[in-house]
């Protein structure tokens, strides 16, 4: 499968591993106060888990 973004999409990857239980508002919470970024700009905000075997995505879509 061939991923296709604009280029003004960026691709954010957590530094640290997140905890898989963490619900989407949990995600979004991450984003907004730890990383200080714009949920809704249209970026993939990307985190993994402990024995980096997991991803989730989060990403907004209009």
């Amino acid at each position: 499968m061939l991923l296709r973004l604009p280029r003004t999409v960026r691709i954010l990857l957590a530094r640290e591993p997140v905890d898989m239980r963490k619900s989407i508002d949990g995600l979004a919470a991450v984003v907004r106060m730890a990383w200080q970024e714009d949920l809704y700009a249209g970026h993939l905000f990307v985190f993994v888990s402990r024995r980096g075997d997991r991803v989730k995505v989060l990403s907004w879509e209009r």
